[in-house]
């Protein structure tokens, strides 16, 4: 399904900034749906002049849909929906018309236009449609619904809303059904639905909310023995549109303000109320495991660097040459790992950039070797999980050591890691200019510890492909390729 900016590109003749318009209308409509008990459809005018093009469509959650399926993408020629033309022509909210029963079942049509901004254009039509097989005389919950759904249809029409100062709103920002208050224009609460209500509860209210100052009585609840956030008093009165947050003995409750414009003057505000002291438990849970986990890589880095430090004084202990090299070895692979444990441990998750870790794997490989090779990367690891890193450095270590220590002996040369990766599979050879292969030269049956660890990871652990092959022009390429999932 093409997007809405697809959409409005391609059939419609508004500018960037009216698609921005749009785009923080659509983000923030789940407001008007839920309020109207009613779905909700963005028209555009097509840029021949000659019709309409859905371009974004919401259902509500508060009651019964009429709309099964979707419409967006939809043409419609002028004329096939009169309501659509009336509001477009007239700049007003049109209500006219009886309930429509051609999909069986009774749907009041409503249509608003949408201006852009107090003084700017006018850039579609908003079709609210509500599924009336379930009316019924109506509760003072949805009669405040209504009415405040009533407020912000004109706001829509006259272009004050959504806010433009506004920050984008968050995807867990309060919904309507979480809790709503509406405020009078001094910040006097005249409505309280239960939620909002039992959310007030928890934070320590026993009076009613209804014709009390929201903004003192917070104030009250949560800043008695402090100062008193000013985000709070800007939202609690519905003066900003704005988010904040409280809190009182471990309960914590995020509100939202949408100031209520009409005609010119402030009418009132609704305060959207969410009980989200789960939501911030769970939050600072995960921020103390992913603390916790951090402090777990730290620690095994400074283990590890301290087992290379014992190896490499027991090294220096040998009279034995293949010994000392033995012990030599295991401190390079040792200190593979470290790298990776020390580069999770500056990560807030499991997931590291691996450019790093190769790129300090390979200024090892050159400060250790008793050759004047220069070893280059060249490509990009990207994002790899902790459980491929690992392997993947000791791999990259062992060809690397390979590389510089049988390929070229004591003369100079050049070692690349060339390196490339689409959505599924990471492809790196490790190619150098040296010596190459001996002739009889078999990788399923060669004696090298190192080869033999490398195999073991690649193919075994990691799922992957290992070839070595002699290089054209001189040398050896070691070819891997690992499946991994995209970072």
């Amino acid at each position: 399904m093409p997007t809405l900016s697809d959409l409005v590109t391609r059939h419609t003749a508004l500018d960037s900034a009216d698609l921005d318009w749009i785009h923080s209308l659509v983000s923030d409509w789940q407001l008007l749906a839920d309020l109207s008990f009613a779905d909700l459809i963005l028209w555009i005018p097509h840029q021949d002049g000659e019709g309409w093009v859905a371009v974004a469509q919401m259902r509500p959650t508060t009651g019964p849909t009429v709309y099964h399926d979707d419409v967006v993408g939809m043409v419609v020629a002028k004329g096939e929906r009169p309501l659509i033309d009336i509001a477009w022509n007239e700049h007003r909210i049109c209500r006219e018309g009886d309930p429509d029963w051609s999909s069986g079942v009774p749907v009041r049509e409503e249509t608003i236009p949408v201006r852009r901004g107090l003084s700017g254009r006018f850039l579609g039509v908003i079709q609210r449609s509500t599924n009336l097989s379930s009316a019924r005389t109506p509760s003072r919950l949805e009669l405040t619904y209504l009415q405040s759904a009533s407020d912000l249809a004109q706001m829509v029409a006259e272009g004050r809303f959504p806010f433009p100062e506004e920050e984008p709103i968050l995807v867990r920002s309060p919904r309507v059904g979480d809790g709503l208050l509406r405020l009078d224009r001094v910040g006097r609460v005249t409505y309280a639905s239960p939620n909002a209500l039992s959310a007030y509860r928890r934070l320590g209210l026993h009076a009613d909310l209804v014709g009390g100052d929201l903004g003192k009585t917070t104030a009250d609840l949560c800043y008695s023995d402090e100062p008193i956030n000013e985000d709070l008093m800007l939202v609690a009165s519905g003066r900003a549109p704005r988010e904040t947050e409280v809190e009182k003995g471990g309960t914590v409750v995020q509100l939202r303000a949408i100031p209520l414009i009409v005609g010119g003057g402030r009418i009132g505000a609704l305060v959207l109320v969410r009980d989200v002291t789960e939501l911030r438990r769970r939050e600072r849970e995960l921020l103390t495991k992913d603390a916790t986990i951090r402090e777990i890589h730290h620690r095994v880095k400074n283990n590890l660097q301290t087992v290379a430090a014992l190896l490499r004084l027991q090294a220096r202990r040998l009279n034995n040459p293949e010994g000392q090299e033995a012990l030599s070895e295991a401190v390079r692979r040792v200190g593979s790992i470290a790298i990776v444990h020390e580069i999770l441990a500056q990560m807030p998750e499991e997931m590291v950039e691996f450019d790093d870790i190769a790129d300090r794997v390979i200024a090892m490989t050159a400060e250790v070797s008793v050759a004047q090779v220069l070893p280059k990367r060249i490509g990009s690891f990207g994002v790899l999980p902790a459980a491929v890193a690992t392997p993947i450095a000791m791999v990259l270590t062992e060809l690397l050591q390979n590389a510089v220590e049988h390929g070229f002996s004591h003369k100079s040369g050049n070692v690349q890691v060339l390196v490339s990766r689409d959505l599924d599979r990471l492809e790196v050879v490790v190619a150098d200019d040296g010596k190459g292969l001996p002739t009889d030269f078999d990788l399923e049956s060669t004696a090298s510890l190192g080869l033999q660890i490398v195999r073991t990871l690649v193919v075994g652990e990691l799922s992957g492909r290992l070839a070595i092959e002699r290089r054209q022009g001189g040398g050896t390429e070691v070819i891997l390729s690992i499946p991994v999932q995209a970072g």
